[in-house]
């Protein structure tokens, strides 16, 4: 069994534990997701099976998207729900759309971003979260990443009583982004603690949430026969790749891990998608050095 299913994971489970219980459901061992959601979020997982393990890599560099919620007046120690509350400020009055849309503008474009310490970030060989439950502090690394839009999506509510508020948001992001950091800097924008309140991942290695299929339902496929109406081939993690298609001769070359010249392909892209018989092959990359295509990711030989 051989390709993507794009799993909606529902709260309450580590991505580790969608990988575990699919390994029982589809009866094999093969399988990898391409990017960890947190316990406490739900959405879009893609998951890859078989050999389709070796595109794990390009679905996790697509960009994703998430909605969710950033509550203004208190911060934890995980940036979320889910940590002990360290700091809480009562709004004196609630903030205009205008300056929440300020503070969601100021952390859009390629900024740089600092991990929480409750974060699976290696530093030194250890995890950020083992540092953090010892109670120790250290130098975490500064990331780039890059935000293609951060905007509210309804109106944000004012907590009279709590003297909080809530702001509803979506947000485009690249690999290695932490949504509940960009929700503490939103509020040290506006110069107030905060947390992200809740977050649902809406898009992820080309995936939307409507696609995604909660394990029963894959358990239900699985059952009926079907699972191949929701089994996608290795081709839709490699769609950005242009497609060449090798006759008799040139097969019989990249079976052995040929190289090829831009004539043999008729080709001036960067990295090409392979294909013999309308199946997926290989990953090819020009070489500058040797003029060459040189092999990048190879999927199959048979």
């Amino acid at each position: 069994m051989d390709g993507i299913l794009p799993v909606f994971k529902e709260r309450g489970m580590t991505s580790h534990d969608v990988v575990f219980k699919l390994r029982k459901i589809l009866h094999t061992k093969k399988i990898g997701h391409s990017g960890t959601l947190d316990p406490n979020v739900d959405g879009v997982l893609p998951v890859a099976v078989g050999k389709a393990t070796k595109t794990v890599e390009f679905l996790m560099a697509s960009g994703k998207q998430y909605k969710g919620e950033i509550t203004f007046g208190f911060a934890t120690t995980t940036e979320d729900l889910d940590g002990e509350e360290v700091e809480r400020v009562a709004l004196e009055r609630p903030f205009t759309a205008a300056e929440i849309d300020a503070g969601l503008a100021s952390l859009t474009g390629t900024i740089k971003q600092i991990p929480p310490m409750f974060s699976a970030v290696k530093v030194n060989g250890r995890k950020l979260y083992e540092y953090a439950r010892a109670g120790e502090e250290v130098e975490r690394p500064v990331r780039e990443i890059t935000i293609s839009e951060f905007k509210q999506t309804k109106p944000a509510i004012w907590n009279a009583v709590d003297k909080t508020q809530t702001a509803y948001f979506e947000v485009g992001a690249s690999k290695g982004t932490y949504v509940r950091t960009l929700a503490v800097d939103a509020g040290k924008f506006l110069g107030v603690p905060a947390v992200m309140s809740d977050l649902t991942r809406t898009k992820s290695g080309g995936f939307t949430i409507d696609q995604a299929v909660k394990l029963a339902g894959i358990q239900e496929a699985m059952d009926n026969g079907t699972i191949d109406d929701i089994l996608l081939p290795i081709d839709y993690a490699l769609d950005m790749y242009p497609i060449v298609a090798l006759n008799d001769e040139l097969w019989g070359v990249m079976k052995n891990g040929g190289w090829f010249d831009k004539a043999d392909f008729d080709s001036d892209a960067a990295i090409v998608r392979v294909q013999y018989h309308d199946d997926t092959k290989a990953l090819y990359q020009w070489s500058e050095e040797k003029q060459v295509y040189k092999p990048l990711k190879m999927f199959s030989n048979q």
